[in-house]
């Protein structure tokens, strides 16, 4: 019997393990599962906050490459000549949000009023008697000099309010069209509406080529040839101290474009100055040049990174 009952035993044990079998996986919910949330940022706009010079930077290069205007680089971050940077500077190149001011709202102070303290019986000692005792409650009954008169409230005399006039309309003046702005100022906003044209005419030599690093296009021509700019905007940069540009425009166009246009042999236009589409801004020539060849560098970069100009301008096939 004591066997039996043991075999019984070890029966249920294997029964249960056998039963068992793999455990669900635990999931966590609330508040505790949500930390381990992915978060989805917007990809449209990958440029870093902080930039750190390298060997070989320049601010003109850093504010080119990131789409920027390097005057406005220079005076955020507080460089007095932009041609002196340092290797292992950070460049912020984003200027901080302001913060705003926090003021605490000023309430009235409300001061509570102690209630009237009742003063203590009057004591009078005379000889017992009937006569002290009735000389004793009149004392008592007595108006004390001493205690606080109800306070008076004061009347206010209502003064009698003027009849209100009807108001008079001002005579109605003839609508007045809204001013027009220039071109150059109209673009300043979102991408749609900017418009693009051909910078030049002529042959195109080389293209656009993200895998062998050909950040534009070339566009071949006659020294001389007139220059113009692609889409309204500013020009941000007029100069030839970006290496292998030679003499070099740069445009912003908004937030998000710029255009450059490289190897110039004459500069038509200052730095600051507003641009229409289709205003002759250069005129072409091969400073800083491969082979002498007389063309025209031409870059489109959104956020700072060169994309196909091909994209916006309809350019013929060699």
């Amino acid at each position: 019997m004591k066997q039996t009952l043991v075999w019984l035993a070890v029966a249920a044990l294997l029964a249960g393990c056998a039963s068992s079998g793999q455990r669900a996986p635990i999931v966590e919910r609330g508040a505790a599962a949500g930390k381990n949330t992915a978060r989805v940022f917007s990809t449209s706009d990958s440029r870093p906050k902080v930039y750190v010079v390298q060997k070989g930077d320049t601010l003109f290069g850093i504010a080119f490459n990131y789409g920027l205007d390097y005057r406005e680089l220079a005076e955020m971050n507080g460089i007095q000549d932009p041609n002196l940077i340092q290797v292992g500077q950070q460049i912020n190149l984003f200027s901080a949000p302001a913060r705003t001011a926090v003021v605490a709202e000023s309430r009235p102070v409300q001061v509570k009023v102690a209630p009237l303290v009742k003063e203590q019986p009057k004591v009078v000692k005379y000889a017992y008697s009937e006569a002290a005792v009735a000389q004793a409650e009149a004392v008592q009954n007595q108006p004390d000099s001493t205690e606080r008169s109800a306070p008076v409230i004061a009347k206010v005399e209502s003064k009698p309010v003027p009849e209100s006039k009807p108001e008079t309309k001002p005579e109605s003046k003839p609508e007045t069209k809204p001013e027009t702005k220039p071109e150059s100022e109209v673009n300043e906003g979102g991408d749609d509406a900017l418009e693009w044209s051909m910078p030049t005419q002529g042959k195109v030599v080389g293209r656009f080529s993200e895998a062998d690093n050909r950040k534009g296009v070339d566009i071949a021509g006659k020294l001389g040839q007139s220059i113009f700019s692609s889409a309204p905007g500013k020009v941000v940069y007029s100069g030839s101290g970006l290496r292998g540009y030679g003499k070099l425009l740069i445009i912003k166009h908004n937030k998000t474009y710029i255009s450059a246009y490289a190897h110039n042999d004459q500069l038509l236009v200052k730095e600051g100055e507003s641009v229409s589409r289709g205003q002759k801004i250069a005129e072409m020539g091969n400073s800083d040049s491969e082979n002498g060849q007389v063309k025209l560098h031409f870059e489109v970069r959104r956020f700072g990174k060169p994309v196909d100009p091909a994209s916006y301008l309809s350019l013929g096939r060699s």
